[in-house]
């Protein structure tokens, strides 16, 4: 099974990012920064220029802390316009917000309009190299003598919760803590169950209706019995009111990879009140579309007909949609691109399906056939225990100031760090928690869990700022 990072939002984040719009439209300035292409080499010389927002509209100065987001895999404009949760608590810790925007993404390429154009320009997209960014640029921001003391703590979700928490393992003198939202930093090689992503988007559909997750179980051999014959697949194309119609049973893998997909964006972004991250959505959409999968005994057409009303709640919520695009599964800013070639090269996420203790069709995870078709993409293969190498895998005990969130619905929290490791590497569950709901903005239908999940948080910044202040005052 190609990795959800490898084929789209399955990406975080993608793959990974589901924020919340904030009430009113931040105000930051925008800037450019001379970034080595290479940092870890010396023959290739060459800068680029990485973006970066900044907002210090709250910012006590001299001294006053800066919250760092690391950007993942896209625009950074689209993480500063939605991560709510740091706006809303900017005045309260008197802190500079910074928005880094990660290499090649957004407007920070290395290689201009080259950058995609060839494996050799991509060569220095790896997340060593961006992390070595964000401490350079770090080291910058504190030249001056209004920020030289100020504690920098470094924010993501998702990829951008990853690289938050690996910033502080690798750079604890460049960042005094982190909150890793929804980071998935054990979901390589065997260090949890490959099917467990999977099993946790099911249980969110048992729990939203009965006879839901069961419709989508018996869905997989109805699609397939469409395929035997033309008829079926035109038929098919026209109940599904398919943008492209399906041409041939070559067809059938792919559409049924994109329902996958719908089914585990949706988990991801099953908030309790109506959002527009990856789709225009209604509070709690996976009851709605549960809704219309009442009954997993219907015969074929009817079974799939009522898919198609369960799958218009994620497209088409809005009823502005004339067709559906099977080649898309969200409507955001991510790249699915540059994830494709990341999930390619370093992060190899292994995930896998039985059809028994999740409602997908069985696939086991076959590295060699991955390997392949990275290789057919990119002319690359994948180093499966690079990251493992590089991070420590669950080797991270001499870590510390590390905040590592997870909300119970996100299947990317099967890849989470869920039980705290010390006291300073501290795990927080939000209960009906979806992907990073504590970094979305504060709103009058948050679950009791992640208003008081986003004040633990706050109150470890508070901790992590007065311990350097001592720090630095010699106290």
């Amino acid at each position: 099974m190609a990795s959800p990072w490898l084929s789209g939002w399955g990406s975080l984040l993608l793959v990974g990012i589901l924020v919340s719009v904030v009430h009113s439209a931040p105000t930051y300035e925008t800037y450019y920064f001379d970034q080595k292409i290479d940092h870890f080499g010396f023959y290739e010389d060459a800068t680029y220029k990485q973006r970066y927002l900044v907002s210090d509209t709250h910012w006590k100065k001299p001294g006053g802390p800066i919250l760092f987001y690391t950007g993942n895999e896209g625009d950074i404009t689209l993480f500063s316009n939605n991560t709510g949760f740091m706006w809303d608590i900017a005045e309260e810790l008197g802190a500079m917000l910074v928005f880094a925007e990660h290499r090649y993404y957004g407007e920070s390429m290395p290689y201009g309009n080259l950058s995609y154009s060839d494996p050799k320009y991509l060569n220095y997209l790896t997340s060593e190299q961006a992390l070595a960014d964000f401490a350079i640029l770090i080291r910058f921001l504190k030249e001056s003598s209004e920020s030289k003391d100020s504690p920098v703590i470094a924010i993501g979700g998702s990829y951008g919760g990853m690289l938050a928490a690996w910033l502080r393992m690798k750079y604890p003198h460049v960042v005094v803590g982190a909150l890793a939202a929804s980071a998935p930093i054990w979901q390589f090689e065997d260090l949890v169950p490959c099917n467990l992503y999977y099993q946790i988007v099911t249980n969110d559909f048992k729990k939203s209706g009965p006879g839901c997750a069961e419709s989508i179980t018996k869905s997989w051999s109805a699609i397939n019995r469409m395929f035997e014959t033309d008829e079926g697949i035109r038929w098919l194309s026209s109940a599904f009111r398919l943008c492209s119609p399906l041409k041939c049973q070559d067809d059938g893998a792919a559409f049924k990879n994109w329902l996958s997909e719908t089914w585990v964006n949706l988990a991801m972004v099953d908030y309790p009140y109506p959002a527009n991250f990856l789709e225009p959505l209604p509070a709690w959409p996976i009851k709605e579309v549960c809704t219309y999968l009442k009954n997993p005994n219907l015969d074929d057409k009817e079974l799939l007909q009522n898919l198609f009303q369960a799958i218009n709640v994620y497209y088409n919520y809005t009823g502005n949609t004339p067709c559906l695009n099977t080649s898309q599964t969200a409507v955001g800013s991510l790249d699915d691109l540059g994830w494709s070639y990341q999930a390619c090269t370093e992060m190899v996420m292994p995930f896998c399906s039985d059809g028994v203790t999740d409602m997908f069709e069985p696939q086991t995870w076959n590295f060699e056939a991955f390997s392949d078709e990275c290789y057919k993409q990119w002319g690359i293969r994948p180093r499966p225990k690079w990251i493992t190498s590089v991070y420590g895998g669950k080797n991270i005990s001499a870590a510390s100031n590390i905040i590592f969130s997870n909300g119970d619905l996100d299947p990317w929290s099967a890849g989470g760090v869920k039980q705290s490791l010390s006291d300073s590497l501290v795990a927080i569950l939000i209960k009906d928690g979806a992907h990073h709901l504590d970094l979305r903005s504060n709103n009058a239908y948050d679950p009791r869990s992640v208003i008081e999940a986003r004040a633990l948080e706050v109150a470890y910044m508070k901790k992590w700022i007065k311990e350097h202040s001592l720090q630095v005052n010699g106290i």
